[in-house]
């Protein structure tokens, strides 16, 4: 505006302008990696230029649990309706080429003995009426076929056969998409974010993993995989590297008794891809940890997969998850609404490689750690009697009948001495 009245040059507020932007940072975001598994476990992955498209038609039962249900509802209802339609032109033509649809055949049905090969099929109306009875097997009496055309009772065959492969094929559909094994992993909840901490003087990953359902899964088991862009010593880009990490499990068979929520563990060793990165390297780290759960439904017998992951942002370093599991009358009680809280626990910042080599690193942390704790046990109880001397002080200001008067005693050599309480 004062440039525009001419009382500032133009050419100096563009130059203080100028100068004002360059004296402030410019901080540049690192650019997000997109994920390979979404939180709620979908993989984003986009196929792209299939050119062989007559795959997915040669197993069309496959594909037809894979679509959408508005189009699994579109294909289902068109099935039945175009069967219908079909064989009710095939009725139709029958009852035309035998004569039931002239209308002189009904003046000499009283004088000849005449039989139609389906009664009471006299236009397409009435015909597509009688293929839905047949199809469905309605029966409601009226139309009924006779055998007086071999021709009709190959129809009615053919009908009947193509009806229950429609209806097997629909319904098979149908059951499977309701009871796919992915609908049952939407009761298996993972913790929004991921932990590192010391546990048996090691280094960690942790997750915490839960079952909504009182419903057991039989023989569940966890797999943890790291996936990141790697290079070859070659100079190949593999951009999705997948590398298996193991999991500390102390039973043998590897599976976990999913009967409330547990916190799954990986030790950081030598075998670890995480061995070499630190807290401060960690946020650079283009690298994402795939959780993958899976069992078998207790109740229907169907293999069942849960899949989550974790970016470098979402695992915090030096925190330990919250417990959620209490003894409550002889029931043990499990708190949701902490399943995701963590608290901040002491943890030496540097990676597992240096935490081996050496070993005082983590003594150093603890001893730290211990001070800080007492150093606020004692903060806060000074604190705590500091506030009950005031409160004490200011009821006995506010109040002046809590004051002690002051009380004269006498010794036996006739002295006094006066005291206050």
């Amino acid at each position: 505006m004062l440039a525009r009245k001419s009382i500032i040059p133009e050419e100096y507020v563009l130059a203080r302008i100028a100068a004002e932007n360059l004296r402030k940072p410019r901080i540049r975001d690192r650019p997000r990696k997109a994920r390979f598994i979404a939180k709620n476990g979908a993989c984003n992955l986009a196929h792209k230029n299939i050119r062989e498209q007559g795959r997915f038609l040669q197993d069309i039962f496959t594909t037809l649990v894979d679509l959408k249900w508005r189009h699994t509802l579109v294909i289902f209802t068109m099935s039945f309706l175009c069967s219908w339609l079909l064989f009710a032109m095939m009725w139709w033509l029958v009852a035309f080429a035998h004569g039931d649809m002239d209308p002189s055949t009904e003046s000499t049905t009283n004088s000849t003995k005449w039989t139609p090969c389906v009664t009471c099929v006299r236009s397409f109306t009435s015909a597509f009426l009688f293929s839905i009875e047949v199809q469905v097997t309605i029966g409601f009496g009226g139309r009924m076929m006779t055998e007086e055309c071999p021709l009709a009772i190959t129809v009615l065959i053919l009908q009947n056969i193509v009806g229950l492969i429609i209806n097997a094929v629909m319904l098979g559909c149908i059951f499977m998409k309701t009871a796919q094994a992915h609908r049952r992993a939407e009761t298996l909840i993972f913790s929004r974010q991921a932990v590192i901490a010391v546990r048996n003087g090691k280094l960690c990953f942790m997750f915490r993993v839960g079952d909504l359902r009182k419903s057991m899964i039989i023989s569940a088991s966890v797999r943890i995989q790291v996936v990141r862009k790697t290079t070859t010593p070659e100079g190949e880009v593999i951009p999705i590297h997948q590398v298996d990490i193991p999991v500390d499990n102390p039973i043998e068979s590897n599976n976990i008794f999913l009967v409330a929520p547990l916190i799954i563990c990986h030790v950081i060793d030598k075998r670890s891809p995480l061995y070499d990165i630190s807290a401060t390297d960690l946020a650079l780290q283009d690298l994402e940890l795939i959780v993958i759960l899976e069992g078998v439904v207790e109740t229907t017998g169907i293999t069942t997969q849960a899949r989550t992951s974790y970016i470098a942002e979402e695992i915090l370093w030096g925190h330990r998850f919250v417990p959620i599991v209490t003894e409550e009358e002889g029931v043990y009680a499990v708190d949701y609404s902490k399943f995701g809280n963590t608290v901040k626990v002491a943890a030496p910042r540097c990676s597992a490689r240096e935490l081996d080599e050496k070993p005082s690193i983590l003594i150093q942390t603890l001893q730290k750690s211990e001070l800080s704790h007492q150093n606020s046990l004692r903060k806060r109880n000074s604190m705590r009697r500091n506030n009950s001397i005031r409160r004490s002080n200011s009821m006995r200001r506010t109040n002046p009948s809590l004051i002690v008067p002051k009380v004269q005693f006498i010794t036996p050599e006739g002295s006094q001495s006066a005291s206050e309480t």
